[in-house]
Order: structure tokens, then sequence, then C-alpha cells
């Protein structure tokens, strides 16, 4: 049997996200995800992280991520803290 959990009322999707892509992003694509860090692994998957405002805004990131035809490994909710970045491109790199 699976179990369903409700959402709090004033939930809306606000948060720190990684979303992980299968190969490595190059770093002209830096400007089109602001406000995330582009983590390169060295396992050749590539990481963006940081806050997402709501919802909306992370179906906007997907889209984007859709239209580069990369492969998207993982989305995942994360709680505040330090990560392990292997090399992270910032934007104007």
């Amino acid at each position: 049997m699976s179990e369903t959990h409700a959402l709090p009322e004033y939930y809306d999707g606000s948060g720190l996200y990684e979303i992980r892509l299968k190969g490595h992003l190059d770093s002209r694509w830096a400007d089109q995800f602001q406000g995330l860090t582009i983590t390169l692994e060295e396992s050749g998957n590539t990481l963006l992280s940081g806050p997402v405002t709501d919802q909306a805004a992370l179906h906007g990131l997907l889209k984007k991520i859709r239209d580069l035809g990369m492969p998207l490994v993982s989305v995942s909710a994360v709680a505040p803290g330090p990560s392990s970045d292997v090399k992270s491109i910032t934007q104007g790199e």
C-alpha cells in the first residue's frame, strides 16, 4: 500500500534544489541559470544547485534543461548546508 503525504497549505515549492544532468554543461550557459551554482562533477555529470523561488520557477529551469537536450539525471530538494564542489562555473568565466 502506498502512502501519500499532504503538504502544508503554505508550501509554495520554494527552497534549495539540486538538479543533476548527464554530461558537462559548457560555461557559456552560466547566464541561463543565474542564481544557481554550476558544478562539473568528476563523474561527468553537471550539478545545478541553489535557491528556487517556487514550483513555476522550477518548471522553468527544467524547461531550459529540456531545450538544451541534456539528459536529466535527478531533481532533489535539499536542506541548506555545505556541498562538495568539484569545479564551479560562475557567470562571467
